[in-house]
């Protein structure tokens, strides 16, 4: 990835840039920043999700091509593009993915345990996996966000990029998310975001430090978003 002098503004003004950016493919890349519409709004850039206003931004080989992009990317935990309604179940959340990834002329029936088992193993690993009837408002953050992660990266495309890793308030859960996106960056490239210190001993193969880069941002970036 690699980008030069992109810059996004909004309905009401400027969002970021300015910004050049550089990011190796494979494993985790960390974008040490101030949480805000900014830093989601160059998330959703980077994979597709949001067309800039200026610059150049090549992505998997695909110069200013978000179209492309989107097609070979995923995107979770950003509640902007895939928050969950308290009301669904992880039976529900699962069969929906299913159904979405299916040809329309097959029929999908509600899944049970298996078919939670299947979409989450490689996204949970040693984790305990949510109860299938479960609301996924009441299941334990760190299941919430890693069955996120699991419903947007069922194609396992090569870019997947994660939000909201620094809203986790327990540390050992934090450091728990991190650890299985580090798994995921062994056969994908994966951009998270974090405004606490990351340390260089956790895995990730670079932490980019752009605080004073980002701002909080204006929140009517999001009326832009793809």
């Amino acid at each position: 990835m690699s980008a030069r002098g992109i810059e996004l503004h909004g309905p009401w003004g400027h969002v970021f840039g300015p910004l050049d950016l550089d990011i190796d493919g494979g494993g985790v890349t960390v974008l040490a920043a101030q949480s805000g519409a900014a830093r989601t709004a160059l998330l959703m850039a980077l994979c597709g999700r949001m067309r800039l206003t200026r610059g150049s931004l090549t992505v998997l080989g695909y110069a200013n091509k978000p179209t492309k992009v989107f097609a070979h990317s995923a995107i979770a935990c950003l509640n902007e593009l895939d928050e969950v309604r308290p009301s669904v179940t992880v039976q529900d959340l699962v069969t929906e993915q299913i159904r979405w990834n299916s040809p329309w002329y097959r029929l999908v029936p509600r899944v049970d345990e298996g078919g939670v088992e299947n979409m989450c193993a490689h996204v949970f690993g040693d984790i305990e996996r949510p109860a299938l009837h479960a609301f996924v408002d009441d299941l334990p953050e760190i299941q919430q966000l890693l069955l996120r992660i699991a419903v947007a990266n069922t194609r396992r495309p090569p870019l997947l990029v994660v939000g909201r890793l620094d809203r986790i308030a327990d540390d050992g859960e934090r450091s728990a998310v991190l650890e299985r996106l580090v798994s995921l960056g062994e056969s994908q490239s994966v951009i998270t975001a974090d405004v606490n210190p990351v340390s260089a001993h956790c895995g990730v193969r670079g932490v980019i430090d752009m605080h004073g880069l980002l701002g909080a941002g204006d929140i009517g970036v999001m009326t832009k978003a793809r």
